[in-house]
């Protein structure tokens, strides 16, 4: 079973592993292919170099909700002079959080609707972090094309409906640990509802372990029991799962992972 983690975060300060060693590690529980997502610029570079080191790693450069109000003047033309290096699929992860307010909401906005655009106008995939803010969200990606299947909503933990209506917009939802967490109904009826032509895995390592290590910290190589849980569900085999999650990753990445 070849699988594949489209968002982590393998450099992040909770691991005592390198990345190396990480990479290392998921390749032989069967992660074919893992796309390490930035959160600011200095992240965003440092997954550049280390997707360029390990072969199996992609990147993805970006201004996390969080860190909107540290984007600093000229970050747009930075960010688009990192998306020229082969290794980097996607501009992200972009977004809203209104959980913590880190930055404020009308930051948000103005950097989220900044990276959308660069997204447009460089014509690359992005990767859509939203939490608690839902109508925002909406308001401004309506606002833009349909994206001709070339995002995701990562690590999605809003309603089936809600991720129908994203989809006919032409987004792929993305499904991460909590689809194991026992009383995690929404993510559940997603995995359920969902067809697998629409739906990625993640980890978002070293967050959201998935059951049974949840409360510890999270590898790449934990997707697989995403994955066991989305067949199960959807009572399908792993194998298929796995499979399709990855060709669906290939596509809306341009990734060809078997050429690897």
């Amino acid at each position: 079973m070849q699988l594949i983690d489209s968002h982590c975060h393998i450099d992040n300060e909770k691991y005592t592993e390198t990345p190396e060693e990480i990479a290392i590690k998921a390749k032989s529980h069967g992660v074919k292919a893992m796309i390490n997502v930035g959160y600011d610029l200095n992240s965003s570079k440092n997954a550049v170099k280390l997707s360029v080191k390990i072969p199996q790693l992609y990147s993805a450069v970006g201004i996390h909700p969080h860190d909107a109000k540290k984007a600093p003047t000229g970050y747009l033309n930075q960010l688009a002079e990192l998306t020229k290096n082969q290794k980097v699929v996607a501009l992200g992860e972009i977004g809203l959080d209104y959980h913590y307010n880190f930055s404020s909401p009308e930051i948000q906005k103005k950097v989220f609707k900044e990276q959308l655009q660069l997204a447009y106008d460089l014509d690359i995939p992005f990767i859509i972090h939203q939490r608690e803010a839902v109508g925002d969200m909406l308001e401004i990606i309506k606002r833009f094309p349909k994206p001709p299947q070339k995002a995701v909503f990562h690590c999605f933990s809003g309603s089936s409906e809600l991720a129908k209506e994203l989809i006919t917009m032409g987004y792929y939802i993305s499904v991460g640990g909590p689809v194991t967490f026992k009383n995690a109904k929404k993510p559940k009826q997603v995995a359920k509802d969902i067809s697998l032509e629409n739906l990625l895995v993640e980890t978002d390592c070293p967050y959201l372990t998935p059951h049974p290590f949840r409360g510890k910290t999270n590898y790449p190589h934990y997707v697989k029991y995403v994955v066991e849980e989305i067949a199960a569900i959807k009572g399908i085999s792993k194998e298929e799962v796995a499979s399709k999650t990855l060709e669906n990753t290939e596509q809306l990445f341009g990734m060809k992972v078997n050429s690897l």
